[in-house]
């Protein structure tokens, strides 16, 4: 139980992720959000609507792993990893703030998941 509410936690950042990447990116929201200039942002926003576009597959497949009940653990596994994986080289390369806004969460999710079978 707690495990697939944490999974849903974990889709929920990621949709969230999404709208911040592929819809605020050139906003002032989105320069806060992600520490941008105007400038850096205009030029970026291409970029970042890619990024955000695979971040929305992380959220769906996490979302696809909860509809699919008890059968969805490899699924879910799967996808948390994704999430973990990608949040360790994003804070490894672009900002501690990842550990903590995704990979932390994803392993949480990892480990209420995996206790749960």
């Amino acid at each position: 139980m707690i495990g697939n509410i944490l999974v849903g936690l974990v889709a929920l950042i990621h949709v969230y992720i999404v709208y911040l990447e592929m819809v605020l990116w050139d906003t002032p929201r989105g320069h806060k959000a992600f520490g941008l200039t105007p400038e850096f942002a205009s030029a970026s926003k291409v970029l970042a609507a890619n990024q955000g576009l695979y971040n929305g597959f992380l959220a769906a497949g996490l979302i696809w792993g909860l509809t699919l009940g008890a059968a969805g653990f490899q699924v879910k596994m799967f996808f948390l990893l994704c999430v973990a994986i990608a949040g360790l080289y994003g804070a490894a390369t672009a900002g501690r703030k990842i550990l903590f806004v995704q990979a932390a969460p994803a392993v949480l999710a990892l480990v209420a998941v995996w206790l749960a079978v």
